[in-house]
Order: C-alpha cells, then sequence, then structure tokens
C-alpha cells in the first residue's frame, strides 16, 4: 500500500524486511553494506547502496527494549532456579550477572539496527524522500 507523502505517492518500504536486515545489523534499504563501523557506532552512509544513515535517531530506545526483554527472561528464569534448587547466593551472582552482561552486549546493536529499520521503513527522521 502506498502512502501519501505531502501530496506525493511513495511506495511503502517493507517493514518485515527493514527489521530483519536491522536485526542481522545490515542497511535496511539493501541489506548488503554493515550498519554500523564500530560497535553501536552507525555509519554516516551505506558502504554498499550509499544510504544516508547519520540522521537516525534510536537515541534511548534501544537499551530500554533491552532490559525490557532480558527482564523478561532473566527474572522469570532467576525464579524458577530459585524455587527448584535454592542456590546459594554466590551461585546466582555467577550465573545471572555475566549472563545478564553477555546478552545484554548480544542484543543492544541487533536491537538498534532493527529500531534503525524501523524508522527506514516509515520514513522517520530524515529517512522520507522529503524533507520531515
Amino acid at each position: 500500500m502506498d502512502t501519501i507523502h505531502h501530496g506525493a505517492v511513495t511506495p511503502d518500504r517493507a517493514l518485515r524486511t527493514a527489521l530483519a536486515r536491522g536485526l542481522r545489523q545490515l542497511c535496511p534499504a539493501c541489506g548488503r553494506g554493515g550498519l554500523y563501523g564500530r560497535f553501536l557506532k552507525v555509519r554516516g552512509d551505506c558502504p554498499s547502496c550509499g544510504l544516508e544513515l547519520h540522521h537516525h535517531r534510536a537515541d534511548d530506545a534501544p537499551p530500554y527494549f533491552v532490559i525490557l526483554i532480558l527482564g523478561h527472561l532473566i527474572v522469570p528464569a532467576t525464579l524458577m532456579l530459585e524455587r527448584a534448587l535454592t542456590p546459594p547466593l554466590w551461585l546466582h551472582m555467577a550465573l545471572w550477572l555475566p549472563l545478564t552482561l553477555a546478552l545484554s552486549l548480544l542484543l543492544l546493536p541487533r536491537v538498534k539496527g532493527a529500531l534503525i529499520g524501523f524508522q527506514w521503513a516509515h520514513r522517520m527522521h530524515g529517512f522520507g524522500d522529503t524533507d520531515d
């Protein structure tokens, strides 16, 4: 379905494709160029298709979503382990702290990529064909 933006009809961009490419840390437009130059540092533009990426506005949303996701995974798992085995506190710390840190570092660039893909698909924050 096409979108009317400032009187002009613009074709919709595939949201699922853009989210999947972002999760894989690839350019939401072409799916070939890498999204990041360094860990969480978005490139100015795609090295493959030249899409300008510098104007994305991910800001604080990716950490928020990562906290939300991990909270729904780690807290129930911790409670189930506690209820089933009642392990000592040191074991909880040795298990859950490194796991939470590792999963946070694994998820954060992927969630940020998906959010950038979402913004691109919806033509938000400079990803449109015209000025926003």
